[in-house]
């Protein structure tokens, strides 16, 4: 397993879960500088970062690129999977490709999280999740012919009424006519979700492709009170070889947050 932190560069988020605020290359540096392989980026557009100073940036600090948020695409400019508005749904695809195409230059998966909407306001729970298959079915193959697989991350009930558990992630994948198409194991959405966090990453093995290493409070892992060993334990058990991300707020602040998440993840993973 792989460490990576995030670094948000969304102004429209900031207070949000994520450790890193200050910019790209002052969240490298410091990334690099806490013994993190790779930074997950949150960004507010394909266009907003420039693709020759994070490819110098990389280079210079030994980084890698974990993924790419599209996040963004809601908060920033509300556009989502599952709105009732064709041309908004057509804009929401758009943009979600461009930021497939965007990671996949740095040999990085995209992640869908806000962006797959909700149902309500009109809009069928049928309804919803049809345009949401719909929508995977299209994103995935974009994302295999890049060489890269979307991650698709299932939240908790208070983000969407959608699908909220990894079991009922690994059932929409089965839906699909794509196989391109992985789960977010976030352990904040999980923590809130299941019943047994462990038994529901042996149970869906095959279906998880990215973690967000955080606690039970959103803080970075060992700032609350996650059972993290026995989550090492489960993705030992399946053979899990992907990143362990720490989307997790910067509290008491960044680098604290960043050396906790480090700290845990090397005692538990040595």
């Amino acid at each position: 397993m792989q460490s990576a932190i995030t670094i948000s560069l969304v102004e429209e988020a900031r207070g949000g879960p994520f450790v890193y605020w200050d910019g790209l290359a002052d969240g490298c540096r410091r990334a690099a500088a806490a013994g993190f392989d790779a930074v997950e980026l949150f960004v507010p557009g394909p266009d907003a970062v420039d693709r020759a100073e994070l490819r110098s940036l990389l280079g210079q600090h030994g980084l890698k690129l974990a993924a790419v948020g599209t996040g963004a695409g809601w908060v920033k400019h509300k556009l989502s999977l599952t709105d009732a508005d064709a041309d908004q749904r057509t804009k929401a695809i758009a943009f979600i490709k461009r930021i497939i195409d965007f990671a996949a230059e740095f040999n990085a998966p995209a992640i869908i999280g806000s962006m797959q909407g909700r149902y309500g306001d009109g809009l069928s729970k049928d309804g919803a999740l049809g345009l949401l298959r719909d929508a995977l079915n299209e994103l995935g193959p974009c994302a295999a012919g890049k060489g890269q697989r979307l991650i698709y991350e299932p939240l908790n009930r208070y983000e969407t009424n959608l699908f909220n558990t990894i079991g009922a992630g690994t059932e929409l994948l089965k839906s699909l006519d794509t196989d391109a198409v992985t789960l977010l194991a976030d352990l904040f959405h999980m923590h809130i979700e299941e019943t047994d966090l462990p038994a529901a990453i042996r149970d869906n093995a095959a279906s998880i492709g990215h973690v967000h290493f955080v606690d039970s409070n959103r803080r970075a892992a060992g700032f609350g009170h996650m059972d993290h060993a026995a989550i090492i334990a489960a993705l030992k058990d399946i053979g899990y070889a992907g990143y362990l991300c720490a989307e997790a707020l910067p509290l008491p602040d960044s680098d604290a947050a960043a050396t906790k998440t480090i700290e845990t993840i090397r005692r538990l993973t040595a």
